[in-house]
């Protein structure tokens, strides 16, 4: 016999018999009394454009969106490299993953040359001769005919790679790197070299290059009468 109780609840889905509330299946037939699940909230960030709304499966809006991120990251990522830190940042890594070599210049000039020791012999591969400035303040210009990403430069100071003779020798332990490129942009770098034989590497980083000056400053050793000698000058780009 069926009670008050029972004639409560909402019809059985199925047969359309009442059920008292609270009830899993139906009295009558068990059938389920929820036959839908209710929906699982979304996570955040589907509640995000442009992941908000439900994509059914194989609808294509899945692909559609993933490409539209994709878009977005690469607008993002390009408007990263016009900025100038971007562009910097950018450079620098792929000239730390890439490869160098030696360029050499189209030609060299100095403002002063001690007889004997002319600016070429600084970048003639031979360390044994040297570019003798008379004084401080002269300066070794290297220029390029075809503009290229300056990595970096290798010095190396004195007369000799030979200690006794580097030292009999006065050279440079304080120098400006005057870095010059196609638009006419100056770069400047103050260096502090090493007052010993063999190479110092000095990077840069600098992209379109057409000239490079090195201005002298201060000496080791320096006497009235001898030139201030500069052994060799090396510049590496990008490859």
């Amino acid at each position: 016999m069926e009670t008050d109780e029972a004639m409560e609840g909402e019809p059985c889905p199925a047969c359309g018999t009442p059920n008292a509330p609270g009830r899993r299946f139906c009295r009558r037939c068990a059938a389920p009394l929820r036959a839908k699940a209710e929906t699982a909230p979304l996570p955040w960030w589907r509640t995000v454009w442009p992941f908000r709304r439900r994509v059914r499966v194989r609808s294509g809006r899945a692909l559609r969106r993933i490409l539209l991120v994709l878009a977005v990251v690469g607008l993002l990522f390009v408007g990263f490299l016009f900025l100038p830190a971007g562009r910097v940042l950018f450079e620098d890594v792929r000239d730390k993953l890439g490869g160098t070599a030696e360029i050499s210049p189209s030609g060299v000039t100095a403002s002063a040359e001690a007889p004997g020791h002319p600016a070429g012999a600084a970048v003639d591969g031979l360390t044994n001769k040297y570019w003798g400035a008379p004084a401080l303040g002269a300066s070794l210009t290297a220029t390029f005919g075809t503009p290229f990403r300056l990595v970096g430069v290798v010095l190396h100071t004195g007369a000799s790679t030979e200690p006794e003779e580097f030292r009999r020798e006065p050279r440079p332990v304080r120098a400006d790197l005057i870095v010059t490129t196609v638009d006419g942009t100056v770069h400047e770098k103050e260096l502090t070299l090493n007052d010993k034989p063999g190479e110092q590497t000095v990077r840069t980083g600098i992209s379109n290059v057409v000239t490079v000056r090195l201005v002298l400053r201060e000496a080791a050793g320096e006497s009235k009468g001898r030139p201030i000698a500069l052994g060799e000058i090396e510049f590496f780009k990008r490859t």
